[in-house]
């Protein structure tokens, strides 16, 4: 079900727990990338909603949230620890994908004491975007889409996968996905990743093209005790194009936990 919860006089909307949550239960948080929303963890909810207490936002300005988008992956920062205290999450563990890898990391960095663990899929240390991409994004938008459909999705998935994403995409606003991108484009972590100090599961799909696993291998070697999962046949879009494996691969992580 949808909740909504203000926060700072914003909006912000939260897939939850079908009945809401359960006293006792550990919680999963889940974080959208660039231009996304909350329905992005669809092949989540049905199955992890049966032993956790789980929540996929929407960041201001995405999805059924109000606002505007940020330009700076710390502002979402605010936005999610802000989100997490109002839903009465205590310690969660927090599952990003791209941008929300970012956002996990960073959390991470500055305040992990809030979290129990961070589980970052499909991420980097730094995110950089091609300059003509961004400068598309509001003079040839749907080559822009085109072109993430077809190197974001595991050639086999494509079918299965690609039109909801594209569907998605089209429907977004132009200037929230620009903004989103560009924090990425601006984030650099490589320093002080190494000073994560909570529990980590990295997740990339082996064949994601848009941030190479190498990528997640680093983050993994850099955190200290970090466990690494690279999901087999899937692209960037890991959760959607196998999602009893990723949802294997994290609940193993998130029963493992203290």
């Amino acid at each position: 079900m949808i909740r909504k919860v203000m926060i700072d006089g914003t909006p912000i909307a939260c897939r939850v727990n079908d009945g809401g949550f359960v006293e006792g239960r550990k919680g999963i948080v889940f974080v959208h990338g660039s231009g996304g929303n909350h329905s992005l963890w669809e092949g989540q909810y049905g199955g992890l909603q049966r032993e956790f207490n789980v929540a996929g936002l929407d960041l201001p300005g995405h999805g059924l949230s109000g606002g505007a988008g940020e330009r700076d992956v710390m502002r979402y920062v605010q936005w999610v620890k802000k989100t997490i205290g109002a839903l009465g999450l205590r310690g969660p563990v927090l599952v990003g994908h791209s941008l929300g890898a970012a956002i996990s990391l960073n959390f991470a960095i500055r305040e992990g004491y809030l979290l129990s663990a961070i589980v970052p899929v499909g991420g980097g240390v730094k995110m950089p975007v091609n300059p003509a991409i961004l400068e598309k994004i509001h003079t040839d938008l749907p080559s822009v889409i085109s072109m993430v459909v077809k190197f974001a999705i595991s050639r086999p998935n494509r079918d299965a996968v690609g039109p909801w994403l594209q569907e998605e995409l089209e429907k977004g606003n132009p200037d929230i996905l620009h903004g989103d991108l560009f924090a990425c484009d601006r984030m650099d972590i490589a320093s002080e990743v190494a000073s994560i100090a909570i529990p980590a599961l990295v997740v990339c799909g082996d064949d994601d093209k848009m941030t190479p696993p190498d990528l997640s291998r680093f983050i993994a070697g850099a955190i200290p005790g970090a466990r690494l999962a690279l999901i087999e046949g899937a692209g960037h879009y890991v959760m959607r194009e196998k999602p009893e494996e990723f949802n294997r691969v994290l609940a193993e992580f998130v029963r493992s936990l203290a």
